[in-house]
């Protein structure tokens, strides 16, 4: 299970270098995978610079909540405190994200998850149009092409994981979830875990 999580990350790396316009065949998958693992390597970076921008904030907050004075401010410094608080766990989210990233890293030099990220990946560009009819056959007012390309690659990704992996329907969307976590915000989880309800609900 493991395994397979990590090459779905990889997978979703992948296809964010692959422009939607482009035909699928004669894709150098491998460049592109070497090229997932250094975006992988990046978003570690970027994720430890953003944790401690966020415990920088949040210790600033408390800083300045301890200079205001009189009784009259307490409302500010109970709002310093809660947005220093705020600060602080948005830094714990990405550090814990972060530490599992270099796990991701190491792993992916296993022949069984790069085989498994380049299955998936080709598998999404080979049924690309089919996944992104019956995707956009579950959007309610919206078109799969509105949704940003992040949002759109994991939705394909969790699709041919039902339609070609036989994976099992909670697996997929839990694992599309995950990758949403990591990658997306509040608004594309929300988004991808609705359509994937009604995807599975309409292939069951």
């Amino acid at each position: 299970m493991q395994s397979r999580s990590v090459s779905r990350e990889l997978a979703l790396l992948m296809l964010g270098q692959i422009s939607d316009r482009l035909p699928p065949a004669d894709l150098p998958l491998d460049h592109l995978l070497r090229q997932a693992l250094a975006s992988l390597n990046q978003h570690v970076r970027e994720t430890l610079d953003s944790s401690e921008l966020e415990l920088q904030n949040a210790q600033q907050q408390l800083l300045d909540s301890e200079l205001i004075d009189g009784e009259a401010q307490i409302p500010r410094v109970r709002e310093h405190l809660r947005n220093g608080l705020a600060h602080a766990e948005q830094a714990l989210n990405r550090l814990s994200a972060s530490l599992e990233l270099p796990r991701l890293l190491m792993l992916a030099d296993q022949e069984e998850i790069r085989r498994g990220a380049l299955d998936r990946a080709r598998a999404v560009l080979e049924r690309r149009d089919d996944l992104d009819q019956r995707l956009d056959g579950v959007m309610e007012g919206w078109r799969l092409t509105r949704l940003p390309r992040i949002d759109r690659d994991i939705l394909r990704l969790a699709a041919v994981d039902l339609y070609s992996f036989g994976t099992p329907a909670a697996v997929a969307c839990n694992e599309a979830v995950e990758l949403a976590n990591r990658y997306s915000d509040d608004q594309g989880r929300r988004m991808i875990n609705g359509v994937l309800r009604r995807l599975i609900t309409t292939a069951a």
